[in-house]
């Protein structure tokens, strides 16, 4: 069947044999979460600095959004300090069932509440809102339909205005044959996020690129069982797109957002401490056993960091 690349991620996804609604994510790629525990600390951090500013309301909203197995909210809740962890209010949005082993004090819900005073998360979750291509022919940019039996593509109808407009102002295409993955869904996607905040801070974190540095080619891909495959949308692989981040924290900014910052995870995690740094060698002589320990997080820290790698994401942090 011949769709749009958005009809196509969003059948192969989220359709009735959807990726997301049959599978683990956590068997087929890592994330920041999967990495290490170390995240959830960095998370619960922010937490606490976002408690703080709003003055340790009675009751502190946490949402996680594209929640996948609900292991972040739940070492959040089993490492908060109890003056925080008694007032903590824990979300996890997902489309796919609630696991049988998440903890009792998590909500499980589809949809993103609405009023949240707090923390909301959104951890690679806008890499799968679904999207349109585009590729730039003489005529002018026509959306790029997919088979999604086979992954073959082919050039469908003219883009329309309102992408027109999008695409001239985040990823203009010049040269015939280059593409362009339109990111007005992520842009309505996170500024929904940033209506339903009413007041403390907003994160989204995920692989992105800037306006002054698009991939001429696009960035569409599969994953399956830990491996990079042909991104074909017949629901046996997960499909992502790298997010015009920009685009988004301007989107926020139109819902309401008050401040913002763009950032990568490694200049968010080392201002938390997460640093990678090895222990002292003097250690290992004193006390192995806290050597072994103290050098395998120095490891996870490191892969939270690393500039090729988790460290390279991209995060906007909003505040309303």
């Amino acid at each position: 069947m011949w769709l749009t690349w958005r009809a196509a991620m969003e059948s192969a996804l989220y359709g009735e044999q959807g990726f997301y609604l049959r599978e683990r994510p956590s068997g087929h790629f890592r994330t920041s979460v999967s990495a290490s525990a170390v995240f959830a600390e960095a998370v619960l951090a922010l937490v606490v600095e976002t408690d703080v500013a709003l003055g340790s309301p009675d009751r502190f909203d946490l949402v996680d959004i594209g929640a996948g197995e609900g292991v972040l909210v739940s070492r959040i809740l089993e490492a908060a300090p109890p003056t925080l962890r008694d007032r903590l209010a824990v979300t996890a949005v997902d489309l796919s069932p609630r696991p049988d082993d998440l903890h009792e004090r998590v909500t499980w819900t589809p949809h993103i509440p609405h009023g949240i005073h707090g923390l909301a998360i959104a951890n690679e979750w806008l890499d799968n809102i679904p999207l349109d291509v585009a590729e730039q022919t003489p005529d002018g940019p026509r959306l790029v339909m997919v088979d999604t039996e086979t992954g073959e593509e082919r050039l469908g109808d003219p883009v329309g205005p309102d992408d027109l407009r999008w695409l001239d102002r985040w990823w203009p295409l010049s040269r015939t044959g280059s593409r362009a993955e339109i990111g007005r869904s992520r842009d309505a996607a996170w500024a929904a996020v940033i209506v339903r905040l009413a007041r403390g801070r907003a994160i989204a974190i995920d692989y992105s690129h800037p306006v002054d540095n698009r991939p001429p080619c696009g960035t569409l891909t599969g994953y399956r069982d830990g491996s990079v495959v042909p991104p074909i949308p017949d629901g046996t692989c997960d499909i992502t797109a790298h997010v015009a981040i920009d685009a988004c924290a301007e989107a926020g900014e139109r819902a309401g957002a008050l401040s913002t910052g763009l950032s990568t995870q490694r200049e968010v995690l080392r201002g938390l401490g997460i640093t990678g740094a090895r222990p002292p060698l003097d250690l290992a002589g004193t006390d192995p056993r806290g050597y072994l320990r103290a050098l395998a997080r120095a490891s996870e820290e490191a892969e939270l960091i690393s500039t090729s790698g988790l460290g390279g994401f991209g995060w906007i942090t909003q505040i309303r």
